[in-house]
């Protein structure tokens, strides 16, 4: 293995920039897929039953891409991701145009848009790992978290870019899928220029592992497991597996299990929340507010993963205490919210609540095991993360069409549970730094 040689800044921004496009496009739809299904007559759990799909998918593919990374070349996979993510895009776009024409029926709609979303769960999760691995390829030991964590804030970024932008390519000739058109043919854009502008590698030669992600959520930012992972497998070079039951961390994975499905079942029901309590039906209007929700929610995990974090140097601890409490009390006051600032206050509050919760389940769970295992329980939490997303948003639909207010008391409820969890169990209590 020949030592890293140095990443160019050109590199690391088109590295950066593909996962960038990925999160921005993914949040994008999530933003306007609520809108869409209503106007399509698409039931709101369809539109669950579809992102559950795509994670459930993502959550088998993404170990089998963190593997190929390690044997075809980072760049091809970057591209292979891209491609993939692009790809679907551009179906699901094609698909709801006709669907919201009339060309073809609500029911077969809904069956091709599965389809073709299901095909970013099955090539998507390809170009997190490379990534990783081209960068931590390129970085000497001592630069490498911190390379890999810039990378991985891509991810934070995309989700305040996408929400962002989707309404300004919400245009008459496209309408509502206007956003999945504009972002297949940036996807194209980033395959083009990852093609040209990274160097061609050969992983035999090459040090650098990557990790599997777990998908991207609705008001989520990554927790850093991932990066965890790659950089001890990087240093390793060899991937060990830890149960998540073992005594060792069992709590921690009981623990980020419950606060991730809370925040997922939540997370996506909001969209439709807001269009029937604070909107004005499946338009333009609509999206542009849970767009401004997504923000305001994203932006508030960075800060507190960004800012408060650092700012208190809060340990694993406490951050699960106190970040399970706050992200009770903004789901409650999400339950309460009878218009749109209220409730966009209440999300901002629930989100940096659980941008507190889930890094201190990431980091106890780290601290709780020794240097060898580093990579194993980042693999761990990471696939903890993705079973977060399989279930708990198809349950936090079927909640709101049962009452509105339902999952957001149920969930404000097992968030405040999960502080108590945080507070009296003995791992949990005394994981400090």
């Amino acid at each position: 293995m020949h030592a890293a040689s140095p990443l160019p800044r050109q590199h690391f921004v088109l590295v950066f920039s593909a996962l960038l496009v990925t999160a921005a496009g993914n949040t994008a739809l999530q933003s306007v897929l609520p809108v869409i299904g209503r106007a399509i007559d698409i039931p709101d759990m369809g539109i669950a039953f579809v992102f559950s799909l795509s994670a459930l998918i993502w959550t088998f593919s993404a170990p089998f891409w963190a593997h190929q990374s390690d044997q075809r070349g980072r760049r091809l996979l970057i591209q292979v991701g891209l491609a993939g993510f692009g790809i679907s895009m551009f179906l699901c776009a094609t698909v709801i145009l006709a669907g919201l024409r009339g060309l073809i029926a609500p029911l077969v709609t809904f069956a091709l848009f599965t389809l073709a979303r299901a095909l970013f769960g099955v090539f998507g999760a390809a170009a997190n790992p490379a990534a990783q691995a081209f960068v931590a390829s390129r970085t000497a030991p001592s630069e490498r978290t911190t390379a890999l964590a810039m990378l991985s804030s891509a991810f934070g970024l995309g989700t305040i870019i996408g929400p962002a932008i989707a309404p300004f390519f919400i245009l008459p000739f496209v309408g509502l899928s206007g956003p999945m058109f504009a972002f297949a043919l940036v996807a194209l854009g980033m395959v083009i220029a990852v093609r040209l502008g990274l160097p061609d590698d050969d992983p035999t030669h090459l040090g650098g592992r990557g990790a599997a992600a777990s998908i991207g959520a609705v008001g989520g930012a990554p927790t850093g497991a991932h990066v965890l992972a790659a950089d001890a497998a990087s240093e390793t070079g060899a991937r060990r597996r830890l149960s998540v039951v073992d005594p060792r961390v069992k709590a921690f994975m009981i623990y980020g299990f419950a606060v991730g499905s809370l925040q997922a079942a939540t997370g996506q029901a909001l969209g439709f929340l807001i269009i029937d309590r604070i909107g004005e039906g499946p338009g333009l209007d609509s999206a542009k507010l849970i767009g401004i929700a997504f923000m305001a929610g994203a932006g508030a995990t960075l800060l507190a993963q960004w800012g408060i974090i650092r700012a208190l140097s809060l340990n694993p601890s406490q951050l699960m205490r106190w970040g399970a409490l706050m992200a009770a009390a903004g789901t409650a006051g999400i339950a309460l919210a009878h218009d749109f600032h209220a409730l966009v206050l209440a999300f901002a509050i629930q989100s940096a609540g659980f941008g507190l919760a889930r890094p201190g389940f990431t980091a106890g769970s780290s601290l709780a095991v020794d240097r060898a295992d580093q990579g194993a329980v980042a693999g761990a939490v990471t696939s903890v993360n993705g079973a977060c997303f399989v279930l708990a948003p198809a349950i936090g639909i079927g909640l709101y069409e049962l009452v509105p207010s339902l999952p957001y008391w149920l969930a404000a409820a097992g968030c405040a549970m999960a502080a108590l969890f945080a507070w009296t169990n003995p791992r949990l209590r005394h994981s400090k730094a």
